[in-house]
């Protein structure tokens, strides 16, 4: 079955994947949702420091 979800490529050093990987098995997730989950935390503490990041598709 295809998403409809949108890719993205990401370099990144070997030893900082390796942990994401370790952290993602700890707390019971792929990695994929991990890093999902940690962008989402990001975006927040962003957010509720600097306000709102406006975004078309969400109004």
């Amino acid at each position: 079955m295809k998403d409809n979800l949108p890719r993205y490529t990401m370099r990144i050093n070997r030893i900082l994947l390796d942990k994401l990987h370790y952290i993602a098995e700890y707390e019971g997730r792929t990695t994929n949702k991990e890093l999902e989950q940690m962008i989402k935390h990001r975006i927040k503490e962003f957010e509720q420091y600097h306000g709102i990041i406006k975004n078309e598709i969400e109004e």
